[in-house]
């Protein structure tokens, strides 16, 4: 197995290997809520989650304002021919995924914890896809406290028709519709019926009245609904929720512990790690993230402000006080300063989609982790390396503990994190690959390759047998046109397509998608 030491250095890597596959070349797609210059960005409107479907044919993104956004893909739907016809066809349709606004709603509102004196924020955590039946979209949203589980689907138009009133002999505001009248125009009577000033009673009344009739037509709405709330089980801020492969039951953890749910049942919770010592001056590490496994119902891993992943298998015992599997690196000798532990911790992992690699990020790298080797990551990241002589200038502004996601393709053959200045990184981790491509979230992704030269080949020798490390440094702490990164502006959200070379990422309020 190599090790691949990537950093910051333009649009390659140092050294190839020799007969590696291609980077990717790519390319905008969209842009939703792309503000214009000089525009005030709202600290509502500021994208707090990402998330793709199992499929990826629906996206869904959460705010700060606690409102949930769904897009859904338009060009797979819009473009499919007969399969006949594809059958004929010596090669593959090559179309960049297009996406367009389905609705919205809001997830959560601002709360007060009367017994803690403490303001919940409506800000969305995390949201996670659920598996989807009858046409229906389910998914979870959480904020620091409350989780909910959402149901979205699309409903028919009733309208009342047949009406006694005669729609051409109305006068005044114009014609009375059968399908529905305002009820601002309209006054109640006691006996529930209306009388409208502007309607004239034929001379004698109406010989006969019948009953209006309620007809379905064509129209559809979609109606979000809130099917159940899972609350009161944290007492801390929840930072993850990850669905189980299983379609049944769910995750959520805080910084001491993981709870175990059932989507169907959402007064129970079961406890099945707590790190909580009986004496809180003793606690050392927390918890920052954790995921289900992606096909094995029974494992799941989180990590910790330590740098270590645990795995747990669930069949052990029902709490997980005990690991299975604990994944760290050593610390170097000599290395460890003030800023060690603060950058060692980890804000985020992923399971690839085969479940045989763990992706983590902490604050200057990505490393990835082989389930069946715990001696060490099987490659490493380095994602900003030019921040390091920085720390403490980022420790005064609170930026050093930013919380950078990270994502992997449906292949795993490449993974990507997000930076400062609105970039984001993505690194190829298959065998002989040196990609590492910075890229822009603008409508010019590659704007920054253009100015960055290449570096020179500079293999190195191996090291401790198998291992071989690929560098090409750059710590002058500036952009590619000289001018100082801007730390204000963060890339603290992403996604990967689930089957496609896609990824969707979050700059402030605006939502870029790129293709390869």
């Amino acid at each position: 197995m190599k090790y691949f030491d990537f950093v910051n250095g333009g649009a390659e890597a140092a050294v190839a290997t020799g007969g590696g596959p291609q980077p990717l070349e790519w390319k905008f797609a969209q842009v939703f809520g792309e503000r214009t210059a000089g525009e005030e960005v709202q600290e509502v409107d500021i994208i707090s989650a990402i998330e793709f479907d199992r499929n990826g044919d629906h996206l869904a993104t959460g705010d700060r304002g606690g409102r949930v956004v769904l897009f859904e893909r338009t060009d797979t739907r819009d473009h499919v021919g007969h399969r006949r016809d594809l059958e004929k066809m010596d090669y593959s349709i090559n179309r960049h995924p297009e996406f367009r606004y389905k609705t919205e709603f809001q997830s959560h509102e601002p709360e007060f914890d009367y017994l803690k004196s403490l303001e919940i924020e409506e800000k969305i955590n995390k949201i996670r896809w659920c598996q989807s039946s009858n046409g229906s979209l389910f998914l979870l949203s959480t904020n620091d406290q409350t989780i909910k589980f959402w149901k979205v689907q699309e409903k028919k138009v009733k309208k009342v028709c047949n009406l006694n009133l005669d729609s051409t002999k109305a006068m005044g505001n114009g014609p009375i519709v059968g399908s529905s009248i305002p009820t601002s125009s309209k006054q109640c009577i006691s006996n529930g019926g209306y009388t409208c000033n502007d309607f004239s009673f034929p001379i004698g009344g109406f010989p006969s009245l019948h009953l209006p009739v309620v007809v379905t037509s064509h129209e559809t709405n979609l109606m979000a609904r809130c099917r159940r709330i899972y609350a009161h089980a944290h007492d801390y801020h929840i930072n993850s929720i990850s669905n189980n492969s299983d379609g049944e039951t769910f995750i959520s953890a805080d910084d001491l512990r993981i709870n175990l749910w059932n989507l169907e049942i959402s007064n129970q919770s079961f406890n099945i790690v707590d790190v909580k010592p009986a004496n809180m001056e003793d606690l050392t590490e927390v918890i920052t993230s954790a995921e289900f496994h992606s096909t094995q119902c029974n494992m799941l891993a989180y990590s910790s402000s330590k740098g270590s992943i645990r795995l747990i298998d669930l069949r052990q015992s029902a709490l997980c006080d005990t690991h299975s599997k604990l994944f760290e690196e050593k610390e170097a000798p000599g290395s460890r300063s003030f800023f060690t532990e603060i950058i060692a911790s980890i804000s985020d992992i992923k399971f690839s989609k085969d479940g045989r690699h763990i992706l983590s990020r902490d604050y200057m790298t990505l490393k990835l982790w082989d389930i069946n080797m715990d001696s060490g990551p099987v490659a490493t990241f380095q994602v900003h390396e030019y921040l390091r002589p920085k720390l403490c200038d980022l420790y005064e502004s609170d930026s050093i503990f930013d919380k950078f996601e990270c994502s992997l393709s449906g292949d795993g053959r490449q993974v990507a994190t997000g930076s400062y200045s609105n970039l984001f990184r993505v690194f190829g981790c298959s065998e002989g690959s040196t990609e590492a491509t910075t890229l822009e979230a603008s409508k010019n992704p590659m704007r920054r390759q253009g100015q960055m030269s290449s570096r020179p080949s500079r293999p190195l020798g191996s090291l401790s047998g198998v291992v071989r490390r690929v560098k090409g440094a750059d710590n002058s702490g500036v952009d590619a046109n000289g001018n100082a990164f801007d730390f204000t502006t963060k890339l603290l959200h992403l996604a990967w397509h689930p089957t496609e070379n896609s990824i969707a990422c979050a700059a402030s309020n605006s939502l870029y998608m790129y293709y390869a």
